[in-house]
């Protein structure tokens, strides 16, 4: 008898979405040569669907056609009815969710593998929605102990007003992947290399999972999202000052008061505020110019899973 956190049932349908952002081409090229010969990433008993989200985005090479794909799967969105006159992008958040979901439902995908490149240095990392899925937490684990010594991070967007209704948050899990410094519209082998590897892993892990292995309690160390934190402006509503070179590519690594953040023109450093050491992630990422947000501020702290084997164990 084991006295593990049981499952209901082993996983059975995966996908892994490429082209969520258009100009993000690692996903892209991984999930169209998985569509041409998908054996890497096939495992006994296990459906793996690859799927290119955004195709109208990957082929003009840009992150949307009419509004971000990756903030369109909420119900409101998803509720419309079906017209021509909508955004495409809602339009394809619709296709994609008859496809994969429904969202919310039993007949929902069991994972989602959502893709994606970040022009900011933050290396492997996975984005994490719920601090109190043990399945995920343990799946984060294994990757990260798998990929060692190559850091991977967790990223935490469990928040209040901040989480959004992303591509992957139909499946029954949701997993972000991403993947930096790249710049869009560009490929860099090392970035492809370490995202194929964390495909690797997880899939492993679900493979084991499904065959009964038992994973013992475990702990991560995540990052959680505090505030995001937009360029100071001027009247006009400009960016007034840049990214200080001292914070620049310093993702994941501390940031204390009183530390330089932003640089202006004419040479004056604007300062970390507050009274707490935070740590910056997103920082300068050339996509979030639009949402006007510099890097998002995050705190550090360690998640706990109980240990979970399936129902054949």
């Amino acid at each position: 008898m084991t006295s593990c956190h049981v499952a209901d049932d082993p996983i059975k349908k995966v996908a892994i979405f490429g082209g969520t952002h258009g100009n993000e081409l690692t996903g892209v090229f991984l999930v169209k040569h998985w569509l041409e010969n998908g054996t890497e990433i096939q495992r006994t008993g296990l459906e793996v669907k690859p799927f290119i989200t955004n195709p109208r985005a990957v082929k003009k090479c840009t992150r949307y056609v009419d509004c971000d794909l990756n903030r369109v799967f909420d119900p409101e969105n998803l509720g419309k009815k079906m017209s021509e006159d909508l955004p495409y992008e809602v339009r394809r958040a619709q296709e994609i969710n008859h496809l994969f979901g429904p969202k919310d439902s039993e007949d929902s995908y069991d994972i989602i593998f959502d893709l994606h490149n970040t022009t900011s240095n933050m290396g492997c990392t996975l984005i994490l929605e719920d601090s109190r899925n043990d399945f995920l937490i343990q799946m984060f684990h294994y990757i990260k102990m798998s990929l060692a010594p190559l850091p991977c991070y967790v990223y935490l967007t469990e928040h209040p007003s901040l989480k959004y209704a992303t591509t992957r948050s139909i499946a029954k899990y949701a997993v972000g992947i991403e993947v930096g410094p790249q710049p869009q519209g560009v490929l860099r082998a090392d970035i492809l290399d370490q995202m194929r590897k964390m495909i690797k892993h997880a899939l492993d892990f679900i493979h084991n999972f499904n065959e009964g292995k038992e994973f013992p309690p475990c702990a991560i160390e995540v990052y959680k999202i505090m505030e995001k934190v937009d360029y100071p402006r001027n009247k006009s509503g400009e960016i007034a000052a840049i990214i200080h070179p001292k914070l620049q590519d310093q993702d994941w690594k501390p940031l204390h008061p009183g530390d330089p953040v932003f640089l202006t023109l004419d040479g004056k450093t604007i300062p970390l505020g507050g009274d707490c050491t935070v740590y910056p992630v997103f920082v300068n990422e050339a996509a979030y110019y639009e949402k006007k947000e510099a890097f998002a501020k995050t705190t550090k702290l360690t998640l706990n899973a109980k240990s979970i084997c399936s129902s054949l164990c």
